[in-house]
Formats: structure tokens, sequence, C-alpha cells
């Protein structure tokens, strides 16, 4: 009773201060519903979480203190067919709280009993469901993802330079090109090029090197083509995933128009008011079903429970189906989220903290702290699928890359030993320069054309 009339009195005289003298003279009751990851979990004699944490936030922006317990009766609050209100709406409309943070969705049934804030958290409807007994829709491209992008340009440029290679023996070596003036090159570029793809194929192209230092570039360059086949087709084989996934459930249309999988949802919550009041075709059929079969879960724990035992799609918040699938790696959620809606705080009707309430959500999301506390409190352990091994990167194969750039440097340092020891033995013979003779063949074998002219001079030693 004194109470009443402090408030009352400061009201009247400080009509623009009354939200500020009240909170300094009253501990404010907060309904903190109950228990559920990550909003509210216990820690020792003490409660964290996300609504810890923003409680925690508007209470340093508002200054006022407050005393928290759990609802009673476990529930967010639906209101019976007397008009009564259960849950945590209800302990707030009999005064028994003075505010409930929890996720409590907005709903106009609810705004018509208590006040709610701006919504501090956006969410919708979604499914939730095991990634194994769902496929996902082939993609024309889907036959490069057994290999990384990086690994596809590493693989590209490990082809040009071989044919480079192959190219550059097939010149230098005077036993692949003995009479660079009179006879054509074999090993031209193109030729090149279409022989490294044909090792790519398991085809092959000829003529193949007679040289050493050509065959120990091809030798290398069969090995790389063999294991890199290998780790294709075991990478692609992997990533195509079982083959008792014969649906493919992309949204609410589609788990309506099958019957193989079952569903539910929370009961009593507003996601089962959605379904039942909507006008959707698909919609209702899908609220038909799960009161037919009374498919529904008591708990969202029970929900992801029933989902990670198989056969079960769990209706529910988009942003709780989320942290599901943070902490259950083998569960999914659909790409389409209908129903957008916020949470909400919960203050009794025409309560004055309502306007202040609201604005400080909204300076915490223009800050960026409620971006920060759903990283933080949605943090997931899983490794993406695209990391676990079905898209090889390069690093992973570095071995057989290093394997073939030491196979092309060994084959093109032979190819000069070749050409440089024939360059000795003719300088013998012709009692000149070893450097010149070396020089002299050099330029020979490296002129693009040599061919043309070597055809020249043969017709002219004929005529």
């Amino acid at each position: 009773m004194i109470k009443n009339y402090v408030v009352m009195y400061f009201h009247i005289i400080y009509n623009n201060s009354y939200f500020i003298v009240l909170i300094m003279y009253y501990t404010h009751h907060i309904n903190f519903g109950f228990q559920q990851d990550p909003y509210t979990m216990s820690k020792g004699s003490q409660l964290e979480g996300y609504c810890m944490d923003l409680l925690t936030e508007l209470a340093k922006k508002l200054g006022f203190k407050y005393k928290v317990h759990l609802v009673k009766d476990g529930a967010y609050g639906r209101q019976d067919e007397s008009g009564n209100w259960n849950g945590m709406i209800g302990e707030v409309v009999r005064g028994e709280a003075d505010l409930a943070v929890a996720p409590l969705t907005l709903t106009a049934a609810r705004e018509k009993a208590v006040g709610m804030t701006k919504p501090y958290m956006q969410t919708g409807i979604s499914i939730l469901l095991r990634k194994d007994i769902v496929s996902e829709e082939a993609g024309f491209f889907d036959f490069l993802s057994p290999f990384s992008g990086e690994t596809w340009f590493g693989i590209l440029i490990a082809y040009f330079v071989t044919a480079v290679c192959i190219c550059i023996v097939g010149r230098l070596s005077p036993c692949e090109w003995s009479q660079p003036e009179t006879e054509p090159n074999h090993f031209t570029l193109l030729h090149s090029l279409w022989y490294a793809a044909g090792a790519l194929s398991l085809q092959g192209a000829g003529p193949h090197p007679k040289a050493v230092s050509g065959r120990v570039i091809s030798c290398t360059w069969w090995l790389f083509a063999v294991v890199l086949l290998a780790c294709y087709f075991s990478s692609l084989s992997s990533s195509q995933g079982p083959d008792s996934a014969p649906l493919m459930i992309k949204g609410f249309e589609d788990l309506a128009n099958q019957d193989v999988i079952e569903y539910g949802t929370l009961a009593s919550s507003s996601t089962l008011a959605f379904f039942k009041n909507s006008n959707n075709p698909s919609y209702r059929r899908i609220y038909e079903h799960m009161e037919r079969r009374k498919s529904f879960v008591s708990s969202m724990d029970e929900g992801v429970q029933r989902a990670k035992e198989g056969n079960y799609a769990f209706i529910g918040e988009s942003v709780s189906l989320d942290l599901a699938v943070a902490r259950h790696c083998e569960l999914v959620r659909a790409h389409e989220v209908i129903g957008m809606r916020g949470y909400s705080i919960v203050t009794p009707l025409g309560s004055q903290m309502l306007k202040n309430l609201s604005v400080a959500i909204l300076q915490l999301s223009e800050a960026g702290e409620l971006a920060y506390l759903r990283t933080k409190w949605w943090a997931s352990s899983c490794i993406p699928d695209s990391a676990k091994g079905s898209s090889l990167r390069a690093h992973s194969m570095k071995g057989i890359f290093l394997v073939l750039a030491i196979g092309l440097a060994i084959g093109v340092l032979l190819s000069l030993f070749e050409l440089t020891s024939k360059s000795r033995s003719t300088a013998g013979e012709q009692k000149k320069s070893c450097c010149a003779v070396l020089t002299r063949e050099l330029s020979q074998r490296l002129r693009m054309t040599d061919t043309k002219g070597g055809q020249e001079t043969s017709d002219k030693n004929k005529a």
C-alpha cells in the first residue's frame, strides 16, 4: 500500500520522470520463463544466456534493478476458452511479474493482453530435419564439386606448364630432335597440349617421347593424372550422399505434398496458431495433418530429439532451429522461412516502462550489441560440409603437385644435359668452342620457324 502511494505521488508531481523515479525505488520482478538453451540456462546457482545478457544491457541503459524467477507452469502463454492466460503472459497479466524476458513471439492476441516492446530478434517459421533423409537439388556444375576452385586452378596451371615443358624438351633434346636443320619437330606446343590432355583421359596420344628427358616428364605426368583421377572419382562418389534419400524438401509446399516423413510442431504455440489460422491451402493441409496424427511435441528439446532420430520434421521458430543446427551437426534447416515475426519483452498493459524498453532495444540494435549477443550464443562447433574433404583443396594435394614439379625440373635439366653432351662431342669433331656450338644449337632449336626453314633447305638440296 505504501509502495502504491509513493509511486502515485511521484507520478502526479513528476509526470515526465515517472519511469526513472519508479525504477529507483522499486526492484522489478522479472519472469524468465523456463530454462532453454541459449536464452536462459543454469550455471551453478546463477542463470546465464542470451536473455540474461540482454536484461543486463537494458538494466545498464535504464538504471533499474531486478529480481529473476522462472515461470511456474513452464509455458510461454496461451489463452484458454474463458479468456485466462497461462504461462509467462498470465503471470504478467496477474501482476506476479513486472516483465517477461524470453523468446516470446509478438502476436495480436498477446498484444491485447499485455504490452510488448519492439522486437529484439527477428524470426520466422521453418523446418528442421536430418541431413541424410532428404536430397538436395542437383546443380549443373556439381561434377566440379570434388575439387575446390583453387584445386581446379592448380590443375589447369599444371597442365599448361607440363605441356610447355614437353615442348621445350622435344626441342632441346638431340635424342628427340636430332637434325633441326632438316627434319620437322613433332612436339610442337599444340601437339604437347594434346599429348598432356590424352594422358588425363588415360587414352594417350602419340607419338610418345623417345628421349630419357621426355619420358621422365611423361611418366611424372601420367602418375599425376592417375592420382588426380583417383581422388576425383573417390570424392565424387562420397559427395553424392546415400542412395536412400529420395525426398527433396525445400519448403512447406514439399512437406505438405509428401507422406513419407512425419512432421509436427510445439503444442499450444504461436507456430501452431499460424497454421491453424492460415488461409493458404498448403498450410491448412499441414495443420490438418498434425491435428489428425497428433504429431505435436511438448517442448523444443523433444522436437529436436525426434528430428535427430529420423523420419520426423520439426516445424518451429527459425532462430531456435538455427541453434539446433549449430548444436547438432546431423541436422539441417530448410531454406524457406515464412511468417516473419519478432521476439519481444512483455510488460503489463499500459506500463510506462514499455516505451523506454523499446527505445533501449533499438539503441542496442543500432550499436551492434544484439548482433554480438546472437553471434555469442549461437556459435556453431560443426565443420561445414565444404571443409570435410568433399571438396579437396590444393593444400591437401600438395604432395602430387610437388612430385610433378620435381619431375618437370628433372626432365628439363636432363634435356639440357643431353644437348650439352652432344654439343661437346660436335665441338671436338669440328675443332670449335663448346660454348659456340651450344649457342648455335640453342638458337636453331628454340626458333619457332625451324620446321619451315628445314623444309626449304631440304627442297633446295633436292633441286
